[in-house]
Formats: C-alpha cells, sequence, structure tokens
C-alpha cells in the first residue's frame, strides 16, 4: 500500500487529543504538499490527524445543523482510548485543564511518524501512526504491509478494545484482515468497549442523556443519531430519523457478501428503539 512516510513529533500542549485524532508537526512540514489533498497546518507546519481506520467514542462532538450544544458518548471509555494513545506514543504523563486542553506533558513532546497518502474534509491527515523514528527516508514512498500495521496505534487501539473499527473501501483488503483479526479478539477477550457495546443489540433512546452518558455505540452513528436530534430541534423521538438517514444517501458495503446497502437499510428503528444489523467490522463505508 503506497504511502508517504512523514517523520515528525507530536506535541499536544494546547491542544485537545482524543483516542482516534491528535497533533502531528512534520520535520519537513513541505511534505505535506505530496497529499493530494490540502492539509490544514497551524504556523508551525503542524497538523491535526485522523488516525486511520478507527473511531474511538467521541469526547467532543458539534452536531451539525440546528442548534443542539457539543455533545459526547461515554467518557470514561472516551478518555481511556485518549490516554491510551498518548500513553502508546510516549507520553508519561498528561494534565488537563477541566474542559479537557492539555496544559502540561511529560516529557513535552515525543517522536514519531506517519504513513499516510490522503486528508479528509476537515483538513486533517488520514494516518497509520507510529511511535519513535523510521529508519526509512523521510518524504519516501513506504508501503504498509501485515507485520508493520501491527506497529501502529492504529491496529494498538483495536486490539485494546478501545475503539471501534470504521473501515473504508480503499484500505487493502490484506490490512483490513490484519485490524479485523485484532477487532475479533478484543471482542472475544471483552475488552473495553466490548463490554458495554449496544451498536448491534440496540438500546432504548429514552433522553439525550442515554446517548451521551449510558449507550456504548459505534460513534458513526452517534453522530448520525446526534446531528438528527439538532435539526429536531433537540427533540429524541426516532419516528423521522430513517427517514434522515436516507436522505443522506450514505452507502457501505457489507462483508462477507460484498454486497453495496444503503446505510438507512442496516439501521432499525421500533419505536425509540435502535440498533444497527451489521456488526461494524464487516462495513466498508464509502
Amino acid at each position: 500500500m503506497p504511502m508517504t512516510l512523514i517523520q515528525g513529533y507530536f506535541d499536544v500542549i494546547q491542544a485537545n487529543p482524543d483516542g482516534d485524532s491528535i497533533r502531528f508537526y512534520p520535520n519537513n512540514p513541505e511534505l505535506w504538499q505530496k497529499l493530494p489533498r490540502r492539509v490544514r497546518i497551524n504556523s508551525s507546519g503542524g497538523a491535526q490527524l485522523r488516525i486511520d481506520s478507527i473511531d474511538s467514542l467521541e469526547m467532543h462532538y458539534s452536531p451539525q445543523g440546528g442548534r443542539l450544544s457539543q455533545q459526547h458518548q461515554p467518557l470514561d471509555l472516551a478518555n481511556a482510548a485518549a490516554e491510551e494513545l498518548l500513553k502508546f506514543l510516549g507520553f508519561e504523563k498528561i494534565t488537563r485543564s477541566l474542559d479537557g486542553v492539555v496544559i502540561e506533558a511529560e516529557p513535552k513532546k515525543v517522536p514519531g511518524f506517519i504513513l499516510t497518502q490522503s486528508s479528509d474534509n476537515y483538513g486533517r491527515s488520514i494516518a497509520f501512526v507510529f511511535k519513535g523514528e523510521s529508519d526509512g527516508v523521510d518524504g519516501s514512498d513506504a508501503f504498509l504491509n501485515t507485520t508493520l500495521i501491527k506497529q501502529t496505534a492504529n491496529y494498538h487501539l483495536l486490539a485494546q478494545g478501545l475503539a471501534y473499527p470504521t473501515f473504508y473501501r480503499k484500505l487493502f483488503p490484506s490490512l483490513r484482515k490484519e485490524l479485523f483479526a485484532a477487532v475479533q479478539e478484543a471482542r472475544f477477550q471483552n475488552k473495553g468497549i466490548w463490554q458495554l457495546d449496544k451498536t448491534n443489540e440496540g438500546f432504548c433512546l429514552e433522553n439525550l442523556e442515554t446517548l451521551t452518558h449510558e449507550a456504548v455505540i459505534l460513534p458513526k452513528l452517534f453522530r448520525r443519531i446526534s446531528n438528527y436530534i439538532s435539526v429536531n430541534n433537540g427533540k429524541v423521538n426516532l419516528q423521522g430519523f430513517i427517514d434522515f438517514i436516507k436522505f443522506q444517501n450514505e452507502k457501505a458495503i457489507v462483508l462477507p457478501e460484498n454486497k453495496v446497502m444503503a446505510l438507512d437499510t442496516i439501521i432499525e428503528v421500533d419505536g425509540q428503539n435502535i440498533k444497527l444489523t451489521k456488526a461494524p467490522e464487516y462495513l466498508l463505508f464509502f
């Protein structure tokens, strides 16, 4: 899987890292120009990373449309994912302010490198994330294989059961199979999110607090429900939710059949009960 190798460091002071996004500073910021889509960088050349193929519980999500304020998922597991990511990368101690911003870190920064080939709509580099230094040439083309992927933060968070798999169809099948295996093992061992996951079992949406403090579900589903509640003026009635999702026209490939299905057809709503009918690791999003 040809990607660009970028070496640099992680610095989280005055940032609010979560379990699947963190700020990265390249040794050579000009390397961002190699990506086909523009990366949003700060004055020091740093950019926010979107860690590929994983989705940790939301710590600070701003719903689209309407007037719903910033929301989060159950914070114990959301914070655990963020802490595990920072620990994996080499941070020994992190102190945050009351609003989650890092005000102290030991060490202040840690070396790392990424493999990336694209960015998302928010200008974040979509990346496979590594701790330490690489033997490869900075800015060179690199190939991510099934051995190397096990050294990534992406794999580690899935193996610890602290992030959901969120695969997209451009991910090479051989790499997806390694990540899939990590998810299956974490499920079997009942780690992290899998102790409480309600994505496929379903839950009853009684009020907003059900979504933000109780139900542990795939973050993509959480965001869609939050957006719906926001445009519904804060009302949690799910009567119009499927039509809302249908209007978005989102699709996913369902494995192993490789069948393309609309997202609204794999979400089941019965009154205020809602669930995803397919396990997250069997979905490839567009």
